[in-house]
């Protein structure tokens, strides 16, 4: 068990805390928002704060797939290929999330709720890479050779986070820069005024502990299971 009960309720009641506080913070505490020329935005604009947490959430869930499939093949070890396993279908979500709020935001700035450019696109290949992974999972029933192949997946599947993130830097996109600059010159958005960077941060918070009392409750869930496959295969 990697955390005993008493900090898993303790991080899934701060998730639920920090989860409200963030939710009230997006429709009560924001201020009007304003674009750079002094344009009042749409309301719309308020599932960016959503929309950007969840997925730098997905991110950090295909991180720790990631490296967890380097400690797999490193020790050969249960554990972690519990831990990439329950961290990639808990970015699935994720990163399913990452789509449905980026279509109705697109559906409220574009007029659409898909056009194929590069960011839209690399996210949902990065979706696609996952589900992959959770299938190849399934198509191996030996579980070593299954843990096996899985991490090699999963450390090489990495490959779609840094091209989901940097494709709107590196592509001409639609698709706003909220921070930095891209390779043709533009410079990002940003946020200015303490009261929206400060929303951010908490959603930000939020969401990140809401991965972790999710992450930590699958580990449980798939460590059980194993636990009882291990007693049937023993009878």
């Amino acid at each position: 068990m990697f955390l005993d009960r008493k900090m898993e309720r303790l991080i899934a009641a701060a998730a639920g805390v920090v989860m409200l506080l963030a939710v009230w913070m997006i429709f009560f505490y924001l201020p009007e928002m304003r674009s750079g020329s002094g344009e009042v935005l749409e309301s719309s604009f308020r599932i960016f704060y959503f929309h950007l947490p969840i997925a730098f959430t997905s991110y950090l869930a295909f991180l720790v797939v990631f490296i967890a499939s380097i400690f797999q093949l490193k020790q050969s070890s249960r554990k972690w290929d519990i831990v990439a396993l329950s961290a990639a279908e808990v970015g699935i979500v994720f990163a399913s999330l990452v789509l449905i709020t980026g279509s109705i935001w697109a559906k409220a700035t574009w007029g659409w709720y898909w056009i194929w450019e590069p960011r839209l696109t690399t996210s949902l290949v990065l979706l696609l890479v996952y589900l992959a992974y959770l299938m190849l999972r399934q198509a191996v029933e030996e579980p070593e050779k299954r843990a096996r192949l899985a991490s090699v997946f999963g450390i090489i599947g990495f490959v779609s986070v840094p091209l989901s993130f940097f494709s709107v830097r590196l592509w001409r996109s639609a698709h706003p820069l909220m921070f930095g600059g891209s390779a043709y010159g533009s410079t990002g958005g940003g946020l200015e005024g303490s009261s929206l960077q400060l929303t951010l941060i908490v959603n930000l918070i939020a969401f990140i502990l809401l991965f972790a009392a999710l992450l930590v409750y699958k580990i449980r869930n798939e460590e059980m299971k194993e636990d009882i496959e291990d007693i049937h295969s023993s009878q």
